[in-house]
């Protein structure tokens, strides 16, 4: 009698088990073809060497030979303050600075480290780099004149 009590018990069980199958959803990943990348708007940044910017830079004059001390100033500057944004041969944030002063006058570039906010607002090589760099701003570095003017010469060794 156990024997066919137990006998039972399974065949219910094994019935029970094999009933109705219910579907499960199974994961998948419906895969796409990439999207299309949007054409970057490549902005065109005018060279314009008679711009002398705006601000309190009106005439400055290189002498032929770089200025050794002053340059070494300079470089100290340019690596507290710029490498954190300028590379000298490549993009970073801002533009490279090597050649800098075959786009750009000497006033503009000092006019442009000593205020760049009102560059920006005023200036339209200044805006245009700004777009161009994916509108980055140029912080202001709080630099005297003294300080701009050593880092504008160091720029003349890279």
């Amino acid at each position: 009698m156990k024997k066919l009590i137990m006998l039972a018990a399974m065949a219910v069980a094994i019935a029970s088990c094999g009933g109705k199958e219910e579907k499960k959803e199974k994961f998948e990943i419906k895969r796409t073809t990439a999207p299309t990348q949007e054409k970057k708007e490549t902005v065109e940044v005018p060279v314009d060497m008679n711009n002398k910017g705006v601000g309190p830079i009106t005439s400055l004059k290189f002498d032929s030979e770089v200025d050794e001390t002053l340059a070494k100033e300079g470089e100290t500057l340019y690596n507290q303050k710029c490498t954190i944004c300028h590379m000298a041969d490549k993009k970073l944030i801002g533009p490279a600075l090597k050649g800098i002063y075959d786009r750009r006058s000497p006033e503009w570039v000092m006019n442009m480290m000593l205020d760049p906010m009102k560059m920006l607002k005023e200036d339209t090589i200044a805006k245009a780099l700004q777009k161009a760099n994916n509108n980055a701003i140029m912080t202001d570095q709080g630099l005297s004149e003294e300080q701009a003017r050593a880092l504008a010469e160091y720029l003349r060794t890279l």
